[in-house]
């Protein structure tokens, strides 16, 4: 079910440079990448660069890597790179926006292709926000 997709959106009280360099930073990936309480990511690398790949793992009771390859890094506006995880499809890839509403918010909006199945996008869902909500938390 490869037409699969979904969308997350939120305001974040920060400027989407700081936002937009929490997704490139490997210590604060380590932080905001974990699906749930109870899970930790042990090993983060980034290559932030088109073309970049960057690879984590997360943990708890056993260990699931997660990988992809950068495709855009345009400047505090946008991200996309290709998603590669147990429980993504073939040719799954995420993207990023950053749109400055005034000083000092920024409206992110995450939109993440192609899935398994309903119940893995519908996780996902879940998931991202989640992530989204970390981040609003780390950079704040």
């Amino acid at each position: 079910m490869n037409d699969l997709s979904l969308t997350v959106n939120r305001r974040i009280n920060q400027p989407a440079r700081k936002i937009f360099e929490a997704w490139l930073n490997p210590e604060m990936m380590a932080k905001y990448m974990i699906p749930d309480d109870g899970f930790t990511v042990p090993h983060c690398e980034i290559d932030a660069r088109v073309g970049g790949r960057f690879s984590f793992i997360v943990r708890r009771d056993k260990d699931n890597p997660h990988a992809g390859t950068y495709l855009v890094i345009d400047r505090y506006s946008r991200i996309e790179f290709t998603w590669e995880s147990p429980f993504a499809a073939q040719g799954s890839v995420v993207t990023l926006t950053f749109t400055p509403v005034e000083d000092g918010v920024t409206d992110v909006e995450l939109t993440h292709v192609k899935f398994l199945s309903e119940q893995s996008r519908d996780g996902h869902k879940r998931v991202w926000g989640q992530i989204l909500a970390t981040v609003e938390t780390l950079v704040g």
